[in-house]
């Protein structure tokens, strides 16, 4: 039986874990063979970097607030589900994405495109930490950023991205 609070840990680090349990067996074959063996643990040794890097990124985006609705992204398109107001984005028109954390501590993203009226998403939003790799593909992306924007705990408003020599329709 394991205790909730080191369940709620590992479920939140799972990515990471995987990778670096992905990483022993590869770095133990780099290790103690040669030929085939060797190749596939340099194979398994990469796969599980990749993860592990990647998962401690995911890790330290998640967060424990939780907010109703939740967030769907489907070939380019974000949706917001709530249960008051919501909407969808398209990854192509989005001119700006900002972080703000209020002094109440709420938190919310807003998705701003051309044409469109703004597009809100609580940080504690179902499936929100999908917004992270769903905003990759756009030009100057710095996924960083956004992690650092969600570790931030002062009231604050926090430019994430905005697309390259267009303006920001707020």
């Amino acid at each position: 039986m394991i205790r909730p609070e080191a369940a709620a840990v590992i479920t939140r680090w799972r990515e990471a874990l995987a990778g670096g349990a992905a990483m022993v067996p590869g770095l133990w074959l780099l290790a103690t063979s040669g030929g085939l063996a060797f190749l596939f643990g340099l194979a398994l040794t990469l796969l599980g970097g990749f993860l592990a890097f990647n998962g401690v990124r995911h890790a330290r985006f998640r967060t424990e607030a939780e907010a109703p609705g939740t967030v769907e992204v489907d070939e380019g398109r974000i949706t917001y589900l709530g249960p008051i107001m919501g909407g969808a984005v398209e990854l192509d028109d989005l001119t700006e994405l900002v972080f703000r954390r209020t002094s109440t501590g709420e938190a919310f993203w807003r998705f701003t495109s051309d044409g469109a009226r703004p597009l809100y998403i609580p940080e504690g939003a179902h499936n929100a930490e999908a917004l992270l790799d769903a905003m990759a593909p756009l030009p100057g992306f710095d996924g960083g950023a956004m992690v650092r924007a969600v570790q931030s705990r002062t009231p604050t408003t926090i430019t994430v991205w905005s697309r390259p020599g267009r303006a920001a329709l707020t």
